[in-house]
């Protein structure tokens, strides 16, 4: 037995003046100069530990058959969760939600399906009104709030009139009943019954249970944890388990305190587990000891997308606050300049207490948050141009920094929300002219750019050169097949930026081919959703914000996924929710809740407050506590 305050490692009693390093990490880890101090475990579970880390050495054939079998099953587990989740987002199909009609002159009405609807002449305008005396694009009939709408007008050369005064140019309050003249075609803003309301909720389309996938994702890391355990290191034997025990809690009291908020609707969420568990994975892999920071930013990046998803239900604020969000992606950006210090060839990391972080993955959700609250100023060219002059700003701040993968993916999001906004080919157009100049001149002036896109094409040869990293990813990769050789079992890991930058060659070798695919069928769902979504989006900046955010998903995971196996150039990218890295995982869970507010299934998004319907009477956009309020005054009313 060893004497009060005594430990034994490896058998060996530690010395007083030994170098001692307590970590508290999760699992509450001792970790102590030459091996891991279990002492503070029951002795039970110290056994039970001890004997599952000789089971590979004591049984090898037994451990060869478990390993085995446990390849298969990770890819039958990925499957059977994930086939009926994407499914589920694939298929939606949202319905249109009515928020109020616009009858005409002829006496037929108009329904008024989004927050803000552009009314004209132009077959491409929300509500069609055939009249010569009305402009293609003639006003914008924006929602602001239950029953309250404010109307503008878009430039009319017939004007517009509110209960026969003309509009205001900064826009003019209007309210249910109040007539809208359009170049002396006037109509009345009216009401959607209770009845159509509660009619249409009713017959909404509901979003799968989630309970079925969940329990299977923990499965799935249930087993991973067990792997980890037989394949990590001593020095980090509880530290890895531990870290999926944490994440799978996180998970089930994330999706169980929604649920009984009345929330429904958690594929997105799911997916994201999912794709975090494989961070972890190929984190443990890689540096067992950066895991504990890892699930940090797991954390804090459902924070940051509860936070984000909440600020956004209320458009007027969002409004506000644009100019100071525009202010912050560049301010970031610049933080980088002035105090950044260089690491993969790119000066844009920052260290500060210990951690290091990329302050451009923030400026990401900054930047969507910016370009997306266009709201009443929709269509004014004035607006679109000092987005353009935002983004040199940024596109500037990158090239200073040389960091043109991020700054290739923040020019994509440009070109999505410049086309949402405006529609104009030809501006756009004559933007892409101009970066292709642009980039033609950064090439003049900084050669060394050219040196890096020299091995593209043809790494195999230049393999112990320019496209060493290269080979050797599609290597581990063709090894892996499709089941791949296990969790912490492959090599890749040895190579710089295996689990970043090159983490799709570690998801093949260790995961298999079937995962990977999945991993990246996983992004391109959101996408998929997200694009169907929007067709029914209750606001352009939900739809915009939802787009961009979406593209640049899909354009980060494509220049990471095709990088790594050479089929575009290697550009530094990470890989949403699965590459190692904090920074990478706050912005990813942020730019999810662009998405998450896009969805316009029942009370599937937080972003969209609570909708109870009680009997005949439809209760509208409610919190819990109003809703139940609501309804005992309901039937107090039918008592």
């Amino acid at each position: 037995m060893a004497a009060p305050g005594e430990h034994f490692v490896q058998n060996r009693p530690c010395a007083p003046e030994a170098d001692v390093v307590c970590c508290i990490y999760v699992c509450c880890q001792f970790r102590v100069k030459g091996g891991v101090c279990l002492s503070f475990l029951p002795v039970s579970l110290q056994a039970g530990l001890t004997a599952l880390r000789q089971l590979p050495v004591d049984h090898p054939d037994f451990y060869a058959w478990y390993t085995l079998i446990l390849r298969f099953l990770f890819p039958i587990l990925a499957i059977l969760m994930l086939v009926r989740i994407i499914r589920s987002l694939v298929k939606a199909s949202p319905k249109p939600e009515v928020w109020a009609y616009l009858s005409l002159p002829n006496g037929a009405t108009e329904p008024l399906t989004h927050w803000e609807n552009i009314l004209g002449r132009s077959p491409a305008s929300d509500v069609v009104l055939n009249y010569p005396v009305v402009s293609r694009q003639h006003a914008a009939l924006i929602r602001t709030g239950e029953d309250r709408w404010t109307v503008h007008d878009l430039g009319s050369k017939s004007g517009t009139l509110l209960n026969g005064k003309p509009v205001d140019p900064a826009g003019s309050s209007m309210t249910l009943g109040d007539v809208l003249s359009l170049g002396g075609v006037d109509t009345v803003l009216l009401p959607v019954s209770d009845e159509e309301t509660a009619r249409r909720k009713k017959s909404s389309q509901r979003p799968v249970s989630p309970w079925g996938s969940l329990i299977l994702l923990t499965v799935f890391q249930a087993l991973t944890a067990l792997q980890f355990l037989f394949s990590t290191g001593e020095e980090h034997v509880l530290l890895v388990p531990a870290a999926f025990l944490c994440l799978c809690l996180v998970m089930w009291l994330y999706c169980l305190t929604l649920r009984a908020l009345g929330r429904t609707g958690f594929e997105m969420e799911t997916i994201v587990f999912f794709l975090s568990t494989l961070s972890l994975a190929v984190t443990a892999s890689s540096a067992p000891a950066s895991v504990p920071k890892q699930l940090l930013a797991v954390f804090l990046g459902i924070v940051l997308f509860l936070v984000v998803g909440i600020f956004l239900r209320d458009l007027d604020r969002v409004r506000k606050i644009r100019w100071l969000m525009a202010a912050g992606a560049v301010v970031l950006l610049s933080l980088s300049l002035v105090a950044g210090h260089e690491r993969y060839g790119a000066a844009n990391w920052i260290s500060l207490f210990g951690f290091s972080f990329q302050p451009s993955e923030l400026a990401k959700i900054c930047y969507i948050f910016a370009g997306a609250a266009t709201l009443e100023r929709l269509f004014r060219k004035r607006n679109l141009g000092l987005f353009i002059l935002l983004t040199g700003a940024c596109m500037g701040c990158l090239a200073l920094m040389s960091d043109f993968g991020t700054a290739a993916v923040f020019f994509v999001t440009f070109l999505v929300i410049a086309y949402l906004r405006s529609g104009d080919y030809t501006t756009l157009a004559l933007i892409c002219g101009g970066a292709v100049f642009g980039g033609l001149v950064l090439v003049t002036i900084k050669p060394y750019i050219l040196r890096r896109f020299a091995a593209w094409g043809h790494v195999w040869e230049q393999a112990s050169d320019g496209g060493f990293q290269q080979t050797r990813t599609m290597s581990a990769a063709a090894s892996g097949g499709l089941i791949g050789v296990g969790p912490g079992e492959g090599w890749l890991h040895r190579v710089s930026a295996a689990d970043t930058d090159l983490v799709f060659g570690m998801l093949c070798e260790e995961w298999g081919l079937i995962i990977a695919v999945l991993s990246v069928a996983c992004i391109a769902a959101l996408a998929v959703f997200a694009v169907r979504s929007c067709r029914a989006g209750r606001s352009s900046f939900y739809t915009i914000a939802a787009c961009a955010a979406t593209s640049l998903l899909v354009f980060q995971t494509t220049l990471n996924v095709l990088g790594s196996v050479d089929i575009l150039p290697l550009t530094g990218v990470t890989f949403p929710f699965v590459s190692n890295g904090g920074s990478s995982m706050l912005s990813a869970w942020g730019l999810l809740a662009f998405l998450k507010a896009a969805d316009t299934r029942s009370n599937a998004s937080f972003a969209i407050q609570l909708q109870k319907a009680h009997g005949d009477k439809w209760l509208g956009n409610l919190t819990p506590r109003q809703g139940k309020r609501a309804g005992k005054e309901v039937r107090r009313e039918k008592d």
